[in-house]
């Protein structure tokens, strides 16, 4: 093969420029995660029924440089390949376009990333890229770098309590190289098909003995029987060739409405990128429709009650009350979550049953526990205000359908992002030192087998968002009266996980937690100090800590309320709504 031709493959084969025949020439790794020879369900115990045994709650990881394996020994190696697989979101298969038509007898890639993006900016990498963090969950923020592969879950004690695990494999120096023998030919599409198994992974390991804990520190002897485990983990299973393939679908950004201004979100480059809706492209016109109906009583039954009603700028667009009242009179079922920084978000309220924010919107209008008025009403209420929804979105006037886009552009359009701690990490402004005590405590694990005794609040906090967007129960109670999470999917496993909430703007969203039953930061820092109860479903980074809890000192947990409380935008809690995006977006 000619140098120019090779390297046409090289960019074909990192997914840099389309496959020259649609449906053809697509290699596709399926990694099925097994335990031996049985395959691996996030949150169900192996050996497969055993209580005696342990459960993954969490595979997540990352592969990079793809390379295959010539018949002549040589290597065909992809420049820029990255892809984000995933047990507990079903992620598991990669594909690599731009295969050519020769015999191949194997393949490499390493679990984890190349030095270089290791050591990159986070911020550069597109809404869908493996390697934004808001994909993959993996990156360590403020710390800087990712997290090749986390794995966490839940163990039987020897006194029947259930504990926990969370071994994070990072740094550059753990980088992993998996290199299977594996024959098969090219020039149309393949699907190669690897196991994973996790009883390799965790081959020698004892919890009580080895730790259940680490994340990547220097000189951790269980770090490295963890990466020499991983490097054995995976073995080939099958290879099959496809007849047909799925011509992938790009959804292209339609147009702003004639007539209209396009609003420019400013957001600060430290955040990952967003992917806003494509069918729905934000407006001058469209953002400002939105903040009138968000203020709007005639979204209620009784035409007393707006969206803001319970949702108050100075508490960054929460309710200062444990649960809100409706429009007449009924009390809500759980605590206002905060609406700022929804651009990031994947699902909504707290047990994520919205999967969109335009669908999220429309629901309290309709909810009996809050405005309990119908679409139908609504719609005919805002007759008035036709022009208003024309020159967002055209002729056609008032419907469902614009008044959730309206709405959406507004909620989309409000960033927060000026904290102190945001001025700070600008060096425009200057932490005290028990405020950056408490930071080390935030970004610092529990881990005492390793001298490490932090707060491990990052886990699930992390990143310069702030939470994870992920499903947990932090250990609120033994057997929960809100099922959360379960009432939507039906799974026995989210039984009272609930969304994690962000931290910015935490001390002015007080009560706190989803039936808001912590009325001050010190009182929820308590809880994550203290014991808690060991539920089944109890997060692992909660369950690996001692029955007693990690104990924090007096002095820590004053400088982790402190630090919780540079995490505050003034701007945002103070300026008039629809302003705040437009500044402070260093």
């Amino acid at each position: 093969m000619s140098g120019a031709i090779q390297r046409i493959w090289l960019l074909l084969l990192a997914g840099l420029l389309p496959a020259l025949s649609a449906g053809a020439q697509v290699l596709r790794l399926e990694v099925a995660p097994v335990w031996e020879k049985s395959e691996l369900k996030s949150n169900h115990w192996q050996p497969e029924g055993s209580p005696a045994g342990l459960s993954v709650n969490r595979l997540d990881f990352l592969l990079s440089k793809l390379a295959l394996r010539r018949a002549d020994g040589s290597w065909l190696e992809s420049e820029d390949w990255h892809r984000f697989l995933s047990l507990e979101k079903g992620l598991l298969t990669a594909e690599a376009e731009g295969l050519p038509k020769e015999d191949f007898t194997g393949i490499r890639f390493q679990v984890g990333v190349p030095p270089k993006e290791n050591a990159g900016d986070a911020a550069q990498w597109p809404p869908a890229h493996a390697l934004n963090p808001e994909v993959c969950g993996l990156h360590w923020g403020w710390q800087g770098g990712y997290v090749f592969m986390a794995l966490e879950g839940r163990w039987r004690r020897a006194d029947g309590q259930l504990g926990g695990f969370s071994y994070h494999i990072a740094n550059d120096e753990n980088l992993t190289t998996v290199e299977l023998p594996v024959d098969f030919r090219g020039g149309g599409p393949v699907t190669i098909r690897l196991a994973l198994d996790a009883a390799v992974l965790l081959g020698g390991m004892d919890f009580v003995r080895d730790g259940d804990s680490t994340h990547s520190r220097a000189r951790d002897p269980l770090l490295v029987k963890l990466t020499g485990n991983l490097a054995r983990a995976f073995r080939a299973q099958s290879v099959s060739y496809d007849l047909f393939q799925s011509p992938a679908v790009t959804e292209k950004a339609a147009p702003p409405p004639p007539g209209t201004t396009p609003f420019h979100l400013a957001v600060t480059q430290r955040f990952p990128q967003a992917a806003l809706p494509a069918d729905n492209p934000l407006t001058k016109e469209g953002v400002e429709l939105g903040e009138r109906l968000f203020h709007d009583t005639r979204l209620s039954i009784n035409n007393t009650q707006s969206c803001a009603g319970c949702h108050s700028r100075a508490n960054a667009l929460t309710d200062p009350r444990r649960v809100s009242l409706g429009a007449q009179g009924q009390a809500g079922k759980r605590n206002a979550m905060p609406l700022f920084n929804l651009a990031w978000a994947r699902e909504f309220f707290w047990d994520g049953r919205a999967k969109t924010l335009r669908e999220q919107v429309l629901m309290p209008i309709q909810d009996a526990h809050e405005m309990n008025e119908t679409l139908e009403n609504v719609v005919a209420k805002l007759a008035d205000a036709s022009a208003e929804f024309d020159r967002a979105f055209g002729p056609g006037g008032v419907t469902t359908e614009r008044l959730a886009k309206a709405l959406e552009q507004f909620l989309l359009s409000q960033i927060s992002q000026n904290s102190r701690f945001d001025r700070a990490a600008r060096k425009v402004a200057e932490l005290t030192q028990e405020e950056k005590r408490g930071l080390q405590l935030f970004v610092t694990e529990y881990d005492p087998a390793r001298g490490l005794f932090g707060a491990d609040c990052f886990h699930c906090h992390g990143g310069t968002l702030f939470t994870d967007h992920q499903f947990k129960n932090n250990g609120l109670d033994l057997e929960p009266a809100d099922r959360g999470r379960m009432l939507v999917t039906g799974n026995a496993a989210d039984k009272g996980k609930f969304k994690t909430p962000s931290l910015r703007n935490i001390a002015v969203t007080a009560p706190y937690m989803h039936d808001g039953r912590f009325a001050t930061l010190e009182e929820v820092v308590e809880h994550y100090s203290g014991p808690m109860p060991r539920s089944d479903t109890l997060d692992p980074n909660l369950a690996k800590h001692p029955d007693a809890g990690i104990q924090l000192s007096a002095a820590d947990k004053r400088a982790l309320v402190a630090f919780l409380k540079t995490l505050t935008d003034d701007d945002f809690i103070t300026a008039p709504d629809g302003e705040v995006t437009q500044t402070n977006a260093p």
